[in-house]
């Protein structure tokens, strides 16, 4: 059962809860994806959940599904929250929220998806598959000088994929926790998903991986069925 690390490998003293993510926070992942979906003029985040059991280690293998089409990589910071946001307007009480950060993949059962968009449904079958989250151990906070300037990265064998940094998030990341927080309330232990740059696409079984997050985390695995 999966449960909160740091990253020296012990567990954090906090709920394994929800994983709240956000779309198009990248702009050069928008321009990426406008082929596929119609673009939106909403200033406010698009935001989706993944449930509990979608949440592994991104340490062990990665587990994609065989027969649901393409399952595509989305690499994402992550944020560990140890304090609960609702309605928040201030931005110190925001950042003070936050435990540590992390890097995750936002797994994309990406034909699924394109065919529940098509048809305008919901696509939480695309995105909340069991094991749709691996995700790593979390640093804490204060090991980060700054939030909105933290490279990540995702290789698929030993070629770069996609390359970031938060200073590209179109919303920050203090103020992506406001914003969610008044869309629902944010509960302590929970994970929220910051948003993916450009450069998804397919992963094929036996494809290795290697996961980066400044000099905080390089993470090697590898792709299962």
């Amino acid at each position: 059962m999966y449960q909160h690390r740091n990253s020296a490998g012990g567990v954090i003293d906090l709920p394994a809860n929800k994983v709240v993510c956000v779309g198009k926070n990248y702009q050069d992942h928008i321009d990426e994806m406008n082929k596929h979906f119609r673009s939106s003029d909403s200033a406010e985040p698009l935001l989706f959940m993944k449930p509990l059991n979608s949440l592994c280690a991104l340490e062990q293998t990665v587990k994609i599904p065989d027969d649901k089409g393409a399952c595509h990589n989305e690499v994402e910071v992550a944020i560990l929250l140890q304090r609960r946001l609702c309605r928040c307007d201030d931005a110190k009480e925001a950042e003070q929220a936050i435990w540590g950060l992390g890097v995750a993949l936002d797994l994309t059962l990406r034909d699924i998806q394109l065919k529940l968009k098509k048809a305008g449904h919901p696509w939480e079958r695309s995105k909340s598959f069991d094991g749709s989250c691996p995700i790593s151990s979390f640093a804490p906070k204060s090991q980060f000088q700054c939030l909105n300037n933290i490279d990540f990265s995702l290789e698929v064998n030993e070629s770069i994929r996609q390359k970031g940094n938060t200073k590209d998030m179109l919303v920050g990341i203090v103020e992506l926790l406001m914003k969610m927080s008044h869309a629902f309330t944010l509960d302590v232990g929970d994970i929220i998903l910051t948003g993916t740059p450009s450069g998804v696409g397919p992963l094929l079984k036996g494809d290795t991986l290697r996961v980066k997050m400044a000099h905080h985390f390089d993470i090697q695995t590898q792709v299962i069925c």
